[in-house]
């Protein structure tokens, strides 16, 4: 008898500590997702209205949508910045910045969005460009920090570089300058990866120890009790 109980308590009482033991152990697994990945769009530049005339500053927007599928059901962009103009020649040195302080003005701190499903993501953007008023192309890029997002992307950090080479569109002398063109967009996000509460964790094993105890502690009763018969049987015998 006293054999069969030891047998049927040992199975139990490690299974209870694995139990715990396999929850710690997510835990320690890496907390970050990491992704990395390219998209290709079809995009629209909009420069204008102007923004600060002293400083030759305009509004900027750049509107883009893939050219196929796209990871992550991210089909299209819209980005806002403010671009400053600079002359030389035949051909305009300008630069865009999300954060007019850039420009030694004020205004609202402006951004991108990437979207087209549940996921999302967000960012601001820093970047220049080449404009040759003879060729009547745009050559330009940068980069975007990502500053958060949505779905698989929430709370995400990283980076996006991108190229893209434009040609002037025709459009009203007295309108915004637009090009259109091809974007390339490399994607490097990172999202922290979800692991259990600290709390969840921590009640969890001390179920597992405190049922541990408890089948310990009705082991232990019993054992006494049979050693307390087997004693006073022993006692009846010799009497």
């Amino acid at each position: 008898m006293l054999c069969q109980k030891v047998t049927w308590f040992i199975p139990v009482a490690l299974t209870l500590f694995s139990f715990g033991a396999n929850v710690q152990e997510v835990t320690a697994q890496s907390t970050e997702n990491i992704y990395n990945f390219s998209i290709t769009y079809d995009a629209l530049a909009i420069f204008g209205p102007v923004f600060n005339e002293e400083k030759n500053i305009l509004d900027v927007a750049v509107l883009g949508e893939s050219i196929g599928d796209a990871p992550f059901g991210l089909t299209n962009f819209d980005s806002r910045t403010y671009g400053r103009f600079e002359e030389r020649g035949t051909q305009i040195f300008s630069t865009f910045d999300a954060d007019p302080s850039v420009f030694g003005v004020e205004g609202n701190l402006r951004g991108d969005r990437y979207f087209g499903g549940s996921n999302e993501l967000f960012g601001r953007a820093s970047d220049s460009a080449v404009i040759d008023l003879v060729q009547q192309t745009i050559v330009g890029g940068g980069i975007i920090n990502v500053t958060d997002g949505t779905g698989i992307f929430e709370n995400a950090t990283g980076l996006i570089t991108f190229t893209q080479e434009d040609r002037l569109t025709p459009g009203s002398t007295d309108g915004p300058l637009t090009s259109r063109g091809i974007a390339v967009l490399n994607f490097s996000i990172r999202t922290p990866q979800r692991v259990p509460e600290p709390a969840a964790t921590t009640m969890l094993l001390g179920l597992g120890f405190t049922g541990a105890a408890l089948l310990l502690h009705q082991y232990r009763h019993r054992v006494n009790n049979f050693e307390s018969e087997f004693d006073g049987l022993k006692k009846v015998q010799k009497s």
